[in-house]
């Protein structure tokens, strides 16, 4: 279901929903709550599933979901407010026939009835009543620390007095951010290596089982454990019921993070083998030689530079938080973009072939420091693969380029 007609379908339900009732309309088990989570999808921002929470009050003719994951792509300004980290997304009510949108995409879908007394699902529909008002429905959002998930996971606990908190937060999920977005993305590998690349240390630590409901399927997990005390005060389940309407696991990713370095090294060092090969082969026709050395090494810089610009971007003007501290800028270096311009000219020697090899060396040592930085505490990110497949290509470059200064017609 697209977000334009979601939010159209807030719309007409939202007359039904505007005016919060009080804990004192209702005293029986009238209303109904229940928790309703969405597998993941083949598109990158379904990519982490999705939930809902579905309230029925037959006594007010109220059959709702509340989706805390509506956004406008067509809104002015969506492009830049996405660039810099500020997305607003909006908490909306939609009719329950968008189950049968998501079974109908092959999404998988779980439906968990809420063990909650009369009066906590009387405040639990009536926040989220509350919170679908214009005044009230927007939030700044983001993809790990507050989401469609941890929104529907708060509301929930809120009514339930900090249980699953009390839970969970001091428990070790055994996982971190970037394994979790790694196993999701794994059949996707240009967004796998380009998430790899821009998330930075922050994503590394190990997260707590509270924080883990980032993910929609995490709640539907972590709730299944949590216990929650009746009106006479005996625990109960806070899962009452549970079914399945759809199960379709192609999108689920894989159980844990593929272990992909050889990988990576292969296609790194085939890379660094063809600077190595167009720079060095002295049988090869100078002309065409010349060419392709300076295209692909000028192609290799472009990137890496770009990456390395973009990655400084990210850190420094954006509020996307967690590609701070990004280690990746070590071997992402944008100082590669000077080499471009002076590839070129190298043949003419002189301070244009010094130029070339100072900037070549500086970036191929700082890949080799941020290699020797590993060992120091607290400069652990995940990045072995990205090492893998940008540095070999950086020391060869700046091997080819310093071998060949004593004479430029060796390497341009």
């Amino acid at each position: 279901m697209t977000q334009f007609h979601s939010l159209i379908a807030g719309v007409v339900l939202l007359a039904a929903t505007a005016v919060p009732g009080t804990a004192q309309d209702s005293t029986d088990n009238s209303v109904h709550i229940s928790l309703v989570t969405f597998g993941p999808g083949p598109l990158v921002w379904e990519r982490f599933g999705h939930n809902a929470l579905w309230v029925r009050d037959p006594d007010r003719g109220l059959d709702v979901l509340y989706n805390y994951g509506i956004f406008d792509p067509g809104e002015e300004g969506f492009l830049l407010t996405f660039i810099r980290g500020r997305m607003v997304y909006w908490m909306v009510p939609q009719p329950p026939w968008v189950i049968d949108r998501y079974i109908a995409a092959n999404r998988s879908v779980w439906i968990q009835d809420l063990n909650l007394t009369p009066q906590q699902r009387l405040r639990l529909r009536d926040f989220l009543a509350n919170n679908a008002l214009k005044e009230n429905r927007e939030y700044r959002y983001h993809y790990y620390y507050d989401n469609c998930s941890t929104r529907i996971r708060d509301a929930i606990d809120n009514v339930i007095g900090g249980r699953i908190h009390d839970l969970t937060a001091n428990t070790p999920s055994g996982t971190s951010y970037r394994f979790q977005t790694q196993r999701l993305t794994v059949d996707d590998i240009p967004l796998y290596t380009g998430l790899l690349i821009a998330l930075g240390n922050p994503v590394d630590k190990e997260m707590s089982a509270w924080e883990e409901m980032f993910l929609p399927l995490a709640v539907r997990d972590r709730i299944r454990d949590i216990t929650v005390l009746d009106e006479s005060g005996v625990e109960r389940p806070l899962v009452a019921a549970e079914r399945v309407l759809n199960l379709d696991p192609r999108y689920d990713g894989a159980p844990e993070p593929p272990h992909w370095l050889f990988a990576y090294l292969i296609t790194g060092m085939i890379i660094a083998g063809l600077i190595a090969w167009l720079g060095m082969r002295p049988d090869v026709a100078g002309r065409v030689r010349r060419t392709a050395f300076v295209v692909t090494g000028g192609l290799w810089c472009l990137i890496v530079g770009t990456g390395g610009v973009v990655l400084l971007f990210l850190w420094t003007l954006t509020d996307h938080s967690t590609s701070y501290w990004n280690e990746n800028l070590f071997f992402f270096n944008p100082a590669a973009l000077v080499v471009v311009g002076l590839l070129p000219f190298m043949r003419r020697g002189g301070r244009w072939l010094r130029a070339a090899r100072i900037v070549v060396a500086f970036v191929a040592v700082t890949g080799v420091l941020g290699v020797m930085l590993q060992v120091l505490p607290g400069v652990d990110q995940v990045n072995g693969q990205i090492i893998a497949l940008v540095l070999p290509a950086n020391l060869a470059l700046a091997f080819v380029v310093l071998r060949g200064s004593h004479s430029p017609s060796a390497i341009a």
